[in-house]
């Protein structure tokens, strides 16, 4: 990561996690819980409409996902931007995220924006993803955006995840001990 472009994510940091940077709770006789709270379901939150200069990248990002043209998905990305995608290393440069989409895009691909901000020349948009529009989402996302002197904006990161936690494999079972 670019020092320039890690201090255009200290903003955006304190916007998405205002907890980030904040003193712990003073103690007051409660304690953490040990129980992760449920994960909340992003089919019960609503979509957002984007303005349409940000919209035309989601536009072009499912257009170019589903057509697997990974050439059209690279070109969506700043020169120095980083695709962080589920289950794999992260990605930068035009090659490496060719690369990294080369196996898993070509599936269908329905985008939906839950929130987003801009400021300036940097913007983000945090949505759900699944195959069809009107479907549940079974992944989410963030999108870092850059608008470039063109006046484009263009995806500085990219990071998704599916909703869904992995499947363990089942646990391996010792062989009963002889006698």
């Amino acid at each position: 990561m670019t020092p320039r472009f890690a201090l255009c994510l200290l903003p955006l940091t304190a916007v998405l996690l205002p907890d980030a940077f904040a003193a712990p709770p003073a103690a007051s006789g409660e304690t953490a819980s040990a129980t992760p709270p449920a994960p909340a379901s992003t089919a019960a939150l609503p979509s957002v409409t984007l303005p349409p200069a940000i919209a035309r990248v989601l536009r072009d990002y499912e257009k170019a996902w589903i057509a697997r043209d990974n050439e059209a998905l690279a070109r969506l990305f700043v020169a120095d931007g980083y695709a962080l995608p589920n289950g794999q290393p992260p990605a930068t440069g035009a090659d490496a995220i060719r690369a990294a989409y080369a196996g898993t895009s070509g599936s269908p691909l329905a985008l939906r924006a839950l929130h987003y901000a801009e400021s300036g020349d940097m913007a983000y948009v945090i949505g759900g993803f699944g195959g069809q529009a009107g479907q549940p989402d079974f992944g989410k996302f963030v999108l870092v955006l850059r608008r470039g002197g063109d006046g484009i904006w263009r995806i500085a990161a990219d990071m998704d995840n599916a909703n869904a936690m992995p499947r363990r494999a089942p646990a391996a079972t010792k062989p009963a001990a002889e006698s």
